[in-house]
C-alpha cells in the first residue's frame, strides 16, 4: 500500500510529526486527512457519540490530494500548516461550507466567501477538515449545546460530562484527534473553557490581534477569534498564521507594530525563569472554590516557582470585589448577532425578532433571545455607557497593580471548579474565571494543570498586558514542557489498521 493510501496514525500528532513524516515520504495530506475522517466516523456520532462536528468537509481530500501534488512536483511544503487538518468553529464562514452559528434558523447558509483567517489557514497549506459544534450564538459557557444538533457535545475524558462552552465542538474534537489544530472564539471564555475542560492549550489573544471579519460575534468590543491545539508550539504556529491587520475589520488597525514575525521564537524550556508571575487568590477564595482544584493551582505555582520564575503570592488589587465583570449588555449582543444576519441570503432572517417568531431555536436559548430581541440599538443604550465606563476603571487599577509589583503576568485557574456535568445548569456552582481578561480586553493563555476526580481536566490561565503574547506562551510552554500533563482521553482509543 502507498503512503498516499496507507492509514497512518495520527492521535495526538503533532505539526512537525507530520511534517517530517510528509518529507520522509512516510505517509501523504490523503492519508492524514483520512485518517481523522476515519476517527470521526468512529468516534462523533458512534462509539462515544462526542457530537463535536456538525459537517465534514466533502473538499478535505481533494484538498489534501492537491497539496500532495504540490509537494512531489516542488518539494516544498507550501506553509506552516501544508497538510494540517483544521477543525474550525461553525461561526467562521468557510466557502461551500454552512455557517449556522449554532442556530437552526441558518440551516442551509453557505457564505459565498472565506473568513479572513480562513484564507489565511488555506493559503498557509491548512486542509479545513470540519466544522465543530458550539452553543447556540455563542451563547452558553459551560456546555455546549444548539438547535442544530441533538443533544450535548460530550466531553472525551468522561462524556459525562460538559465540553465547556462556547468553543465546546472545537475542544472536543481535538482532543479526540479529529483535528490538529483548531480555531474558537472568545467573548467571556468561549476559548479558554473548552481549552480547560479538554486539556488543550488555548489563547484568548489582545483584541483584534486576529480579524473576525467572517465571523459570527456576540459583542464586538470583547470579541476575539484564536488558535486551539494539543501544544503550546502548535497553537504558536497557528497564531503566526492567522494574526495580522485586516481591512475588512477595522479594529485590526489597533494592533499594527503590535504582531511579531513568529511568537515560536519565544518557546524556550526556560522561557518562565525570571518572570514575576502574581497569584490572583483574589479570584478564587477558598469558600468558594473546589478543594481539588485548589490543589492543582498550588501545585502549578509550586512548578512555576521550581522552573526559575519569581512568584508574588498571593498578588492583590486594591478594590478588587469591587470590579467584577459583568455580562455582554443585550444591545451590544443583538447588535452582533444581527450584523452578521444583515450578510446572509434572502432567505434567512435578519433580525433575532425573526428568529424569536420563527421557533427556530433550542429551548435552553429561548429567554435569552426573546429578552434580547428589544434592545435598543447600542449607542442609545446606558447599559453600554456604565459598563465600558468601570472596565476603564478596572483596567486602571489591574494594571496599577501590576506596575507597582513590576509583574510580567496573572495566574489562576480557568475555574474555580471542575468541568459541569452535562445539563446541569443550576445544581452545582460553575465558577468560571475567565469574564476578568475580557472585561480587561486583555491577552490571556490557558495550559493543562492536571485532572481532578473522575479524570476531569483542568487548565491553568495566564494573563498578561495587551500584546504580552510572547510573555503568555514563553510562560506557558517553559510549564507545559516542565509537566506534561496531558494524556489522550480514554474514550477514543487509537483504531485498529
Amino acid at each position: 500500500m502507498t503512503a498516499s493510501m496507507s492509514i497512518f496514525p495520527v492521535e495526538e500528532v503533532s505539526i512537525a510529526q507530520l511534517h517530517a513524516a510528509y518529507r520522509a515520504g512516510a505517509t501523504s495530506a490523503v492519508a492524514v486527512t483520512q485518517s481523522h475522517l476515519n476517527r470521526i466516523a468512529a468516534y462523533d456520532r458512534a462509539g462515544p457519540m462526542l457530537g463535536a462536528i456538525i459537517v465534514t468537509n466533502p473538499q478535505a481530500l481533494a484538498d489534501a490530494a492537491a497539496l500532495d501534488a504540490e509537494f512531489t512536483t516542488t518539494g516544498k511544503l507550501r506553509g506552516p500548516l501544508h497538510g494540517i487538518p483544521v477543525l474550525v468553529k461553525d461561526n467562521y464562514d468557510v466557502a461551500g461550507l454552512q455557517t449556522t452559528g449554532g442556530s437552526s434558523a441558518l440551516l442551509g447558509w453557505v457564505p459565498p466567501a472565506d473568513a479572513t483567517v480562513i484564507a489565511k489557514i488555506r493559503a498557509a497549506g491548512g486542509i479545513i477538515l470540519a466544522k465543530t459544534t458550539m452553543s447556540e450564538w455563542a451563547r452558553g459557557g459551560l456546555d455546549n449545546i444548539n438547535s442544530v444538533l441533538p443533544g450535548f457535545a460530550r466531553n472525551p475524558y468522561n462524556t459525562a460530562f460538559a465540553t465547556g462552552g462556547s468553543s465546546g465542538g472545537t475542544g472536543s474534537g481535538l482532543a479526540a484527534s479529529f483535528g490538529v489544530v483548531g480555531l474558537g472564539s472568545d467573548t467571556l471564555g468561549s476559548i479558554r473553557n473548552p481549552s480547560s475542560n479538554n486539556a488543550l492549550v488555548g489563547l484568548r489573544p489582545s483584541w483584534a490581534l486576529v480579524s473576525r471579519a467572517g465571523m459570527v460575534g456576540l459583542y464586538d468590543a470583547r470579541d476575539t477569534a484564536g488558535p486551539m491545539a494539543r501544544s503550546v508550539t502548535d497553537l504558536a504556529i497557528l497564531l503566526d498564521v492567522i494574526a495580522g491587520v485586516d481591512a475588512a475589520d477595522i479594529a485590526t488597525q489597533g494592533a499594527a507594530g503590535n504582531i511579531l514575525d513568529s511568537y515560536t521564537a519565544f518557546l524556550k524550556p526556560d522561557g518562565a525563569a525570571g518572570k514575576r508571575i502574581g497569584v490572583l487568590r483574589q479570584a478564587f477564595p477558598p469558600d468558594a472554590s473546589d478543594p481539588q482544584l485548589v490543589a492543582l493551582l498550588d501545585q502549578a505555582v509550586a512548578d512555576l516557582r521550581r522552573i526559575g520564575a519569581e512568584i508574588i503570592d498571593p498578588f492583590t488589587i486594591d478594590g478588587f470585589e469591587t470590579m467584577m465583570p459583568r455580562h455582554h449588555p443585550l444591545s451590544e449582543v443583538r447588535a452582533a448577532i444581527e450584523t452578521y444576519l444583515a450578510k446572509t441570503g434572502p432567505t434567512f432572517p435578519k433580525t433575532l425578532a425573526e428568529i424569536v417568531a420563527s421557533g427556530k431555536f433550542h429551548p435552553l436559548h429561548e429567554i435569552g433571545l426573546i429578552t434580547t430581541a428589544p434592545a435598543p440599538p447600542p449607542r442609545e443604550d446606558p447599559v453600554v455607557a456604565a459598563l465600558e465606563a468601570d472596565e476603564a476603571k478596572m483596567r486602571t487599577a489591574w494594571l496599577a497593580a501590576m506596575k507597582a509589583q513590576n509583574i510580567d503576568a496573572l495566574v489562576l485557574p480557568v475555574a474555580a471548579y471542575p468541568p459541569k456535568l452535562n445539563g446541569d445548569r443550576n445544581t452545582t456552582p460553575a465558577g468560571s474565571l475567565t469574564a476578568f481578561a475580557s472585561a480587561l480586553h486583555w491577552p490571556a493563555a490557558v495550559v493543562p494543570m492536571g485532572y481532578t476526580y473522575e479524570m476531569l481536566p483542568s487548565g491553568l490561565q495566564i494573563i498578561g498586558r495587551p500584546w504580552s503574547e510572547p510573555t503568555l506562551l514563553a510562560i506557558a510552554y517553559s510549564y507545559e514542557q516542565a509537566t506534561r500533563h496531558r494524556v489522550p482521553p480514554p474514550t477514543v482509543p487509537p483504531l485498529a489498521t
